[in-house]
């Protein structure tokens, strides 16, 4: 009897290898975020976080969804700063504090257009070397954008993240009616 139980055991192991060695690496899911017509296109499940932030003077809360795979985390944090005034100055903000976070040095910044963002011209897209605090290097890639009220950041951090699973994650950036 023991046997019958040890060789189930196996092949249910086995199986469970078997399924997870033909999972993929990048599952991609649409994400959505309350209170804003944004959709994201994530390689994996996010999780979701809020925190208070101080950005452009003002108290507010950043929402943030973020996963990890492919040896890159892919985040995507969206803030209502109730004035859209405060746009330029909180893309800038956030813009430094990316980049400041990967100690990262000499970023490449350039203008970037996501179709239903209120333009300005701090919506750029850049990408920096830099390091995490464990000392680990990592290459960040981040854009910067701004729709009505609402503050946006997308980014890709990794030692050397996926091309193909780094444009897909930009490139699924989009607003929604």
């Amino acid at each position: 009897m023991t046997t019958v139980f040890a060789r189930h055991g196996l092949l249910a192991l086995l199986a469970s290898a078997l399924s997870a060695a033909c999972s993929p690496t990048f599952d991609w899911r649409e994400a959505r975020f309350e209170g804003s017509t944004l959709v994201a296109m994530f390689p994996c499940r996010p999780d979701r976080h809020e925190r208070p932030v101080e950005l452009a003077g003002r108290r507010a809360t950043m929402q943030m969804s973020a996963c990890a795979t492919g040896g890159a985390t892919f985040a995507v944090s969206v803030v209502d700063l109730g004035a859209p005034t405060l746009a330029a100055a909180a893309q800038q903000q956030l813009r430094t504090i990316a980049v400041a976070n990967v100690q990262g040095d000499a970023p490449k910044v350039v203008p970037w257009r996501l179709a239903g963002t209120t333009p300005n011209s701090e919506t750029t897209r850049l990408s920096t070397r830099g390091r995490l605090p464990d000392g680990a290097a990592v290459v960040e890639h981040a854009a910067f954008f701004t729709q009505g009220l609402k503050v946006y950041q997308a980014s890709v951090i990794g030692a050397a993240p996926n091309p193909e699973a780094l444009e897909t994650f930009f490139a699924g950036l989009k607003f929604v009616p």
